[in-house]
């Protein structure tokens, strides 16, 4: 791993905040959404590490799944909404652009200090120094486990708020298992802190930021469709098992779990094709379906629900992206004659990462129906996407590499009306 030489040593330690919070007044302009420090600071180089009852990393009962606001079936965010006032003149610039560029990564949460996080988010911001500006990132779609190992408040600050402090765009995210965890007899309710820090009513800043700047982002709720040009992505909830993953009770998976997520999947994709939607349709969800990881396995009962969702609406995704498994692996699923990409990016900084459970010489077929293209277990990194009219292609950027290389170590591209990869 690249290493660093710290400028300064900060304060990182991790506390509460609360009492020292200043929410933001809506109605005004300070409701506005803010996203990064004004000036960019150096790297901490250590930190508290808060975590307790550490043996109860995973536990082994699904928890509810809070209703989004409204009730709604399909909850949306826009991503205009995001950037408040300022949305507007954001879309135009994409649209003008003719693509739209983001990031996406899942399991950054570090416990055992900020380097290998902070890493992967500085290579990020490295990436809005693009000479053309429309290869500048208009967003962080984060793929779940934001901390670790339980989604209290009292670990946002190391692992949010000051590694993405110069990150200059919103982020919005899904939920990993870690996130919504909750140990026996917790006083936390699960999820309570990441939809206190992701889906405010408005942007406000968090008790949990201390005096950073980012304010809450307005999701809707732990599921949600997120639109943008040319891009919409489905975001899911797979709850806190640490296998496998789940999005309902049907199948006979759990009784406490209802067809709300399936609902709400079917409903977005049957949208697309209502809207004559053209754009890339990806569906975010923190377990992937398929993994060759050694720690965790894949969620075939998970992969069969999102599959009822899809023969329902006639739709299906032109990728899925997941985290979870603490490693870089793209498969190609193909389905009817579509080519459908797998990625796992679940790389952003948690330490150690996960081996795989082989050595496989790559494009390595697994059946008549899924190929593992591509896999890197030995470096943290994230997912830079770019989509136009036509194609989606996803790039996977280690950090290894440094902040002056802009090479991708792996890339697939999607003919978006074909479903054909390249």
């Amino acid at each position: 791993m690249r290493k660093k030489t710290p400028r300064q040593t900060l304060h990182y330690a991790t506390k509460n905040f609360g009492a020292n919070a200043k929410p933001l007044q809506p109605g005004t302009a300070n409701d506005q959404p803010i996203f990064s420090q004004p000036k960019p600071s150096p790297d901490p180089i250590g930190f508290k590490d808060p975590v307790t009852d550490q043996k109860y990393q995973g536990i082994a009962k699904v928890e509810p799944v809070p209703q989004p606001a409204g009730g709604a079936v399909e909850p949306i965010v826009t991503l205009e909404q995001a950037y408040g006032q300022a949305g507007a003149g954001v879309i135009k610039a994409i649209q003008q652009a003719k693509q739209i560029v983001f990031h996406s990564v899942g399991d950054t949460g570090s416990v055992t200090g900020p380097d290998t996080q902070s890493l992967v988010a500085d290579k990020m911001v490295s990436d809005f120094s693009e000479a053309n500006a429309a290869d500048v990132p208009s967003f962080f779609f984060h793929l779940g486990d934001v901390v670790y190992y339980f989604g209290e408040s009292t670990y946002y600050y190391d692992q949010f708020f000051e590694p993405y402090r110069d990150y200059p765009a919103p982020i919005f995210a899904i939920a990993g298992n870690h996130d919504g965890v909750v140990y026996p007899n917790d006083p936390a309710p699960t999820l309570d802190a990441f939809l206190r820090n992701f889906c405010s009513a408005t942007a406000a800043q968090s008790p949990d930021s201390g005096n950073l700047l980012r304010t809450t982002m307005i999701q809707p709720g732990v599921y949600f469709t997120l639109e943008a040009p040319f891009v919409r992505i489905l975001g899911l909830y797979s709850n806190v098992l640490e296998d496998p993953g789940v999005i309902s009770g049907e199948n006979g998976q759990n009784t406490v779990l209802d067809s709300r997520q399936i609902a709400f999947l079917t409903a977005a994709l049957k949208r697309v094709k209502s809207d004559k939607f053209a754009g890339a349709v990806i569906i975010a969800v923190h377990h992937p379906p398929f993994t060759g990881g050694v720690e965790h396995g894949g969620s075939p009962l998970m992969l069969a629900d999102i599959d009822v969702a899809c023969k329902a609406a006639g739709v299906w995704p032109h990728a899925v992206f997941s985290g979870h498994a603490h490693n870089y692996q793209r498969y190609t699923r193909t389905v009817n004659k579509l080519q459908i990409p797998f990625i796992v990016a679940g790389c952003g900084g948690h330490n150690p990462l996960s081996p795989m459970r082989g050595t496989f010489r790559t494009p390595y077929k697994i059946d008549n129906t899924l190929t593992l293209e591509s896999y890197d277990a030995t470096d943290y990194g994230y997912l830079r996407v770019i989509v136009n009219a036509t194609t989606m292609t996803v790039e996977y950027h280690p950090e290894s590499d440094g902040a002056t290389t802009k090479t991708p170590k792996d890339v697939v591209t999607i003919a978006l009306a074909t479903y054909t990869v390249s």
